[in-house]
């Protein structure tokens, strides 16, 4: 039996059909891998196709996998958009757009904050740091009240950082390392604690495995992030299913936020239905309550007016603006948020990658082969289709992957500049600018798995217990 309830397929959307026949499909190869009885497989054959038949029924479109629907899509409280606007929640990110999302229209709708040069500038100013690459390039584009957390900082008054993830499996993504990869540098240049939520909870509700494998994959996943050289000291990385338990300080403000905030208001905020489980509607008061220094009584000595930081995805916004809705109430102050763009899959910017298809992105324990045979196999070309072509008429840098995936993780501008200027004149052909990127990402993935291997279960368990940290409150 499936740990997650059933629910009414009619209730869910088209992308959430498209999810679902996505994971039974998973579920049936597994089943075949394992040798499973044979009884066993033929009825997850039929839930497969059972699936198949509403997702067409309800799109009237064949199920492709990694093609999701295009032609409709809902959006929280079920009202149809159109083909050319952007779907982007916690759980969905989809766009016609081959260059991605229009960041500028979703800062508008979500009601964020352009980061421009003169935040840039002023959080140089602060930290006497040359800006992360992340910020001089856009990657995180938006926020909430950064000016006031620096604001505090040139106060001399403390603030705190929170990120998090959601351990869907065991092997993370390079894409992942973003937030940590920026969450590290913050930590750096502004000295302050780290706290970061490991959602096991959130995985179990949501997706088709047990407790135990969800915090199997929380413990796994945590051995990568502190292989991003996070500091023991400075750094606590919390499971929820082990820290609800743990804290009263932690399980008191999710109550607060759950008093808060109605049915109808997570309804309209996450698109949920009278088909969802209890637990999916709770949690979002999960997600929240890291944002309250008090949820962390052992750092700061049962402080509950220090200010939290967030870097995170766009689409995690969501959770948040419910959060700092409810802080006011709860006598809380209001999170303030730094807003990262999506890291594209290997085929296109369109949609977000997959942890269930290996060759949607570069994963972390993949070898040098296979980072090379996914870039040159998969990575989608901005190139023209003939050599000739490329020559005369150059390439496109907005749709090409390879350019996208060196914006990330190529530190040196000037080089990038190079590239950039080389490829679109079509100096530099989609080959060439894919073995740059072969180059970058073997050595990178390489570093990181050496780091992991000296992570011990011991060492995981150091930064998972509750702690004071380097720092006097």
């Amino acid at each position: 039996m499936a740990d997650s309830p059933n629910c009414d397929l009619k209730s869910l959307s088209p992308l959430q059909l498209f999810e679902k026949v996505t994971e039974q499909g998973e579920k049936v190869r597994a089943l075949k891998a394992g040798k499973a009885p044979k009884d066993e497989i033929d009825a997850a054959v039929r839930m497969l196709l059972s699936l198949k038949l509403s997702y067409k029924t309800t799109t009237g479109q064949d199920y492709q996998a990694g093609l999701p629907p295009k032609d409709l899509v809902l959006i929280n409280n079920g009202t149809a958009k159109e083909e050319d606007e952007d779907l982007v929640d916690p759980w969905n990110v989809q766009t016609s757009n081959a260059k991605g999302v229009d960041y500028d229209k979703l800062i508008v709708r979500f009601g964020s904050s352009k980061i421009d040069t003169d935040l840039i500038n002023r959080i140089e100013r602060a930290t006497g740091q040359k800006p992360h690459h992340f910020l001089r390039r856009g990657i995180f584009f938006s926020h909430r009240d950064m000016d006031q957390i620096l604001d505090a900082y040139e106060n001399k008054k403390s603030f705190y950082l929170y990120t998090g993830r959601g351990p869907s499996s065991q092997a993370m993504h390079v894409g992942h390392l973003i937030p940590f990869m920026f969450t590290k540098w913050l930590q750096e240049v502004f000295d302050v604690p780290l706290v970061i939520q490991l959602t096991d909870d959130e995985k179990y509700l949501w997706k088709d495995m047990t407790i135990k494998k969800a915090y199997e994959y929380a413990k796994e996943n945590a051995k990568d992030i502190i292989a991003c050289g996070f500091d023991i000291n400075k750094t606590f990385i919390f499971s929820d299913l082990d820290y609800l338990g743990a804290s009263t300080g932690f399980y008191k403000n999710i109550v607060k936020v759950q008093k808060h905030v109605t049915f109808n208001q997570v309804k309209g905020i996450f698109g949920f239905t009278d088909s969802d489980c209890i637990g999916k509607i709770s949690f979002p008061a999960i997600q929240a309550a890291p944002s309250f220094s008090s949820s962390f009584p052992q750092i700061f000595n049962g402080k509950d007016n220090i200010q939290c930081l967030i870097p995170c995805a766009i689409d995690q916004d969501p959770y948040f603006r419910m959060t700092r809705d409810v802080a006011p109430r709860i006598g809380q102050p209001k999170p303030a948020l730094l807003h990262s763009v999506f890291f594209p899959a290997l085929q296109g910017a369109q949609t977000k990658m997959s942890a269930s298809d290996p060759n949607s992105s570069i994963f972390l324990t993949d070898t040098p082969k296979q980072i090379k045979t996914k870039i040159n196999k998969h990575a989608f070309s901005g190139g023209r289709d003939t050599i000739e072509e490329h020559r005369k008429y150059g390439g496109n840098c907005d749709v090409d992957v390879s350019f996208m995936y060196l914006t990330f993780f190529l530190e040196d501008d000037d080089r990038l500049e190079q590239l950039r200027q080389a490829y679109t004149s079509g100096e530099l052909l989609t080959g060439e600018l894919k073995k740059v990127l072969i180059e970058t990402m073997q050595p990178l993935v390489a570093a990181h798995q050496e780091r992991r291997k000296q992570v011990t279960d011991e060492i995981v368990n150091q930064f998972m217990t509750p702690r004071k940290l380097a720092f006097e409150f």
